[in-house]
């Protein structure tokens, strides 16, 4: 599913306008995207939950040349699966 299909689907399930659904799923999306960014965990019960991960400058190589290179400090989005979901899936 994407994002155009998660529109749809709300559209219809919810009796929502297109314009309404797509102020809706961009709200919530920009609300999860601002709450990462300014560090926070974003958890849905029984879905999952997201959350960033800092790492610290390290050094790392070049594949081509073999060359040591040093990483910059970066933080990157994590998605972990919940318990409901897993089970969900493995049906």
């Amino acid at each position: 599913m994407n994002k155009l299909e998660l529109i749809e689907t709300l559209k219809t399930e919810a009796g929502l306008t297109k314009n309404e659904a797509t102020a809706v799923v961009n709200l919530f999306f920009d609300e999860m995207a601002n709450a990462m960014a300014n560090g926070d965990r974003v958890e849905i019960r029984g879905l999952c939950s997201f959350y960033v991960k800092k790492y610290n400058t390290y050094t790392g190589r070049n594949p081509k040349t073999g060359e040591k290179v040093k990483i910059k400090p970066k933080k990157l989005p994590f998605f972990k699966c919940g318990k409901e979901l897993k089970e969900r899936v493995d049906k």
